[in-house]
Parts: C-alpha cells; structure tokens; sequence
C-alpha cells in the first residue's frame, strides 16, 4: 500500500493537519437553538461550549417551565454540535463510517 515508511509518515503527517484544521473550523462555528416559542436561545461553538444563553423575563417567575426549556435547548444544541463533528469527520474521512451508523 505505502511504497516506504516514509511516504506513510507523510500521509499521516497531512491527516493530522487537516484534522487540526477541521478542529479550528469548527471552534469558530456556532450553533443557535430556540425553544418555548423562543422564550429560551442557547448558542454553543462548535467545542460543545455555551457561548449564550437568553432567557425571556416572562419565565423568570415560573421555575419549572424555565428548567425544562433550558435542558430542552442545550440538549438540542449539544445535539447539533455532536452531530456536525460527525458529519465534518466523515467528510475528511472520505466518506468512510468509522460510526457504524
């Protein structure tokens, strides 16, 4: 497959920079999710890192409701960040699944 070790050295050597670059890319993207009709709005990068959160002074008063919308809005943040490392990894890997899914 590899003609030396060192044309082996060289490939891996490209995949690691190309990985550090995908990995710079998407810190620098950041993912917005609303829920309760937009009473809550969480942003996260693209690390998983809660860069924002907003919350609509009509929930300050009922606890419960604001709990569930923010655990609802950063699940589905975490959701969207997890599943653009997925899809940026397989497009570096060509289009291989190391997933399995």
């Amino acid at each position: 497959m590899f003609g030396n070790l060192g044309d082996m050295g060289k490939l891996l050597e490209g995949m690691q920079e190309q990985a550090q670059k995908l990995e710079a890319e998407m810190a620098a993207k950041e993912f917005t999710v609303k829920t309760g009709g937009g009473m809550v709005k969480v942003t996260m990068n693209g690390k998983g890192e809660m860069v924002d959160l907003v919350i609509d002074a009509s929930l300050l008063e009922d606890r419960e409701s604001l709990q569930i919308l923010i655990i609802a809005a950063v699940n589905d943040a975490n959701k969207m960040v997890e599943d653009n490392k997925r899809s940026s990894a397989m497009g570096m890997l060509g289009g291989m699944n190391p997933f399995g899914k």
